[in-house]
């Protein structure tokens, strides 16, 4: 049974009446809608191939961490991702590139302490010190969750999230060293924020596995529970008081201005941060590692880790991360409760939905600056030094996370003022491509390895993702300007892949022709980013789907999404603006089949289909 809503008249109806008068069998159109079905598939398997062979030849790349060798990855890739292809050459070679890149982070590790062989996935190649003993970082694994839900084979995904969850990740304290800047011990799955259980329910959402969800549970809520003890700011009567911190570090953001501005405010120990000086002290790792051998560290010995300032910070970020965590483990023991009928999982869900309510309210209570209409970070209330529960006043790109998680209330228009910034010249909207603080700050400064501007794939994926749901959940009508912006975002994170394919760790919103750091760099999305956010296929528990594509009107003459593996069916869409050319008029039409099966048709690129298989 399929839904259609015409988001430009805000119409939804059922079409089974129609479906009924569509010549489902044998008919003439019917076979010319299968045969371009037929022909783009092939078209999209052989541009992967041809795409593949030309990446395996790339020159001067790091060494793959993949079992899977170069004579290997494109089996691996036509057996597993979904095909796509479209008119725009660009974007069909970035996310073939990206499918490619993936490829080469595949990883089988022996758990020492069971035996047990898991599949991860690393961000740098190799074994970075500041990794887990795996040699998987948990940083980029929300991330991470997101591209690989996509894959057939569910069992990559589900060993990595178990290695994770129950595995040596969530068991072994990470690594102390001049690499750990921090005092607080935390497991290796804890050692950056992240977002893995929201994660986990996207990926069975694709792939629904209730026996492995239902085993899973308890050990996501021991993963919850590490970030409730060890990261939830304790003083009473303060404004942080409740909410969640972190170090910019260990947000995976080194260094930030929400930070260094309380550092210049601040005496005692970071009196050395003034003005004029603050950049020979927390801009870059040389100067984390200038001040780890000055003599005025020994003064302060826990106001510094290995050189770093131990300013806590509640953020945006983290207080969404772990509201979207809350809200997954409300919904996992909900569906856990309707299977078994089991009054427990019926109460632990909702405590999980009143723990995530609590949360939202103190975030939009604290965070949310009615003055400036964004969503700032503080400096935590319990930090034993410096300025203490204090707004540090500069809009951050971090500050779009509460969309990501849907968690600002919808009907309160208030909050939407945010998203004038996203497209501002002012705000967020460089040359070249998206920075992560608003350009007209004074601090503003997109040179050095930092989060003061300098744009980073990672955080455009979270706030493409933000910006989407924005547009589908929260406005009433997503017009062809915002459509061309989430596009426009896009783009330019698209040409900046190059003509030799690379994705990076960082690139210069302003003139920056292409990424710089790790090449293949496996922290941020692009294929979910392509699937979900602006193609619009959105997985349900349900066995159902929806359809609501944001790509812009004009800006593609056709595109094909399909072989996608869904709660085991097969997915295939196609859009074309002119299906039979000897005709005249508009020839525009959005198909669905489901197994082989044509069972949707709509004009409009821009409504909304819902399927129920």
């Amino acid at each position: 049974m399929i839904y259609l809503s015409r988001s430009l008249k805000q119409l939804t109806f059922h079409i089974a009446i129609l479906l009924v008068a569509l010549p489902i069998a044998a008919s003439a159109q019917q076979t010319d809608y299968d045969v371009e079905l037929k022909r783009l598939k092939q078209a999209a398997s052989t541009k992967l191939s041809d795409n593949v062979k030309e990446f395996n030849g790339y020159p001067n790349r790091p060494e793959s961490d993949s079992p899977f060798d170069n004579s290997k990855k494109d089996q691996l890739l036509q057996d597993n991702v979904p095909l796509f292809i479209s008119s725009n050459e660009n974007f069909t070679e970035v996310y073939n590139y990206r499918w490619w890149m993936i490829s080469k982070h595949f990883r089988k590790w022996t758990d020492p302490d069971d035996n047990k062989d898991y599949w991860v996935f690393t961000e740098f190649f190799g074994w970075p010190g500041h990794g887990s003993m795996s040699g998987a970082i948990s940083c980029p694994a929300g991330h991470q969750f997101y591209d690989l839900r996509w894959f057939k084979d569910k069992t990559y995904l589900q060993s990595y999230i178990d290695f994770w969850m129950q595995g040596y990740g969530s068991k072994h304290d990470q690594r102390d060293g001049t690499n750990f800047h921090t005092y607080i011990k935390r497991p290796e799955s804890h050692h950056f924020s992240s977002w893995m259980i929201d994660g986990a329910e996207a990926f069975l959402k694709i792939h629904p596995d209730n026996a492995w969800r239902d085993q899973l549970l308890p050990h996501l809520e021991k993963h919850q529970q590490v970030w409730d003890d060890k990261f939830t700011i304790h003083k009473e009567g303060a404004v942080t008081d409740g909410l969640y911190k972190v170090l910019d570090l260990y947000d995976g953001m080194e260094f930030t201005i929400s930070a260094t501005m309380p550092l210049i405010e601040s005496g005692g120990p970071y009196e050395i941060y003034t003005t004029e000086d603050w950049k020979k002290y927390y801009l870059g790792w040389n100067t984390i590692s200038d001040v780890s051998r000055m003599d005025w560290v020994n003064k302060y010995p826990q106001a510094f880790a290995h050189g770093y300032p131990q300013v806590f910070l509640a953020r945006p970020s983290i207080n969404s991360y772990y509201y979207g965590n809350l809200m997954s483990l409300g919904n996992l023991y909900a569906l856990k409760a309707k299977d078994s009928g089991d009054k427990a999982d019926k109460n632990q869900s909702k405590t999980y939905y009143d723990r995530a309510k609590e949360q939202q309210k103190k975030t939009l209570n604290t965070l949310w600056n009615e003055e400036d209409s964004f969503f700032y970070s503080f400096t935590a209330a319990d930090n034993k030094y410096g300025v203490t529960d204090k707004a540090s006043k500069v809009r951050e790109s971090v500050g779009y996370s509460p969309w990501y998680f849907n968690m600002v209330p919808q009907g309160k228009n208030e909050y939407s003022a945010a998203w004038e910034m996203l497209g501002s010249d002012k705000g967020f909207n460089n040359t070249k491509g998206m920075s992560t603080a608003e350009i007209q700050h004074p601090l503003y400064n997109e040179q050095a390895y930092a989060w003061n501007g300098r744009g980073w794939p990672f955080q455009n994926s979270v706030v493409n993702k933000a910006y989407a749901n924005y547009l589908r959940n929260y406005k009433k009508e997503a017009t062809e300007e915002d459509k061309e912006l989430l596009y426009s975002l896009m783009d330019k994170l698209v040409v900046m892949h190059g003509e030799e394919k690379n994705i990076g760790e960082f690139y210069i919103p302003s003139n920056g022709e292409t990424f710089g750091g790790v090449k293949d760099y496996f922290h941020s999305t692009f294929p979910d980013m392509l699937i979900s956010d602006l193609l619009g296929f959105k997985g349900s528990h349900k066995d159902e789907f929806s359809l609501e594509p944001l790509l812009p009107q004009d800006e593609w003459e056709y595109f094909y999404l399909g072989n996608i593996n869904y709660h085991d069916h097969l997915i295939d869409i196609v859009w074309k603006k002119d299906w039979d050319k000897k005709e005249s008029g508009n020839q525009s039409k959005l198909c669905i089949w489901v197994d082989g099966k044509l069972v949707s048709k709509t004009n409009e690129l821009g409504d909304k289909l819902v399927v129920e298989l």
